[in-house]
């Protein structure tokens, strides 16, 4: 049976200086949780266990971001990420520094979901 997305979030986050992507990466997953409530999945009576977790982040360089450590940041579920390009660099021309700025789409899917009746 195919999994079906109960939940989608989006978060962003940055670091404003040091360009590390993946700290920009696990800032925008947070906001995006923080963002969500599992109330659902309660009251559905499912087992945040069992949830499939996928996460898209999208930065100016994606080769840059740690796709495990922002899988570890995941507090419930099986989790998968990939990392696109996308988000934002913007640099400071006058010391070099760039702030990067990193998109995150939280999707929830479960594979057996009560049927109504």
């Amino acid at each position: 049976m195919p999994s079906k997305r109960v939940i989608l979030e989006m978060g962003a986050g940055n670091d404003l200086h040091g360009g590390d992507y993946t700290k920009a990466a696990l800032r925008a997953v947070q906001d995006a949780l923080h963002h969500s409530s599992l109330g659902l999945i309660r009251s559905l009576g499912l087992d945040a266990r069992t949830m499939l977790v996928e996460v898209t982040i999208g930065v100016q360089r994606p080769d840059q971001v740690d796709a495990a450590a922002v899988q570890a940041s995941l507090p419930h579920g099986r989790a998968t990420v990939r990392v696109v390009k996308g988000g934002l660099d913007v640099a400071d021309d006058t010391s070099g520094d760039i702030a990067v700025i990193a998109s995150a789409a939280v999707a929830v899917r479960f594979e057996a979901l009560p049927q109504p009746g």
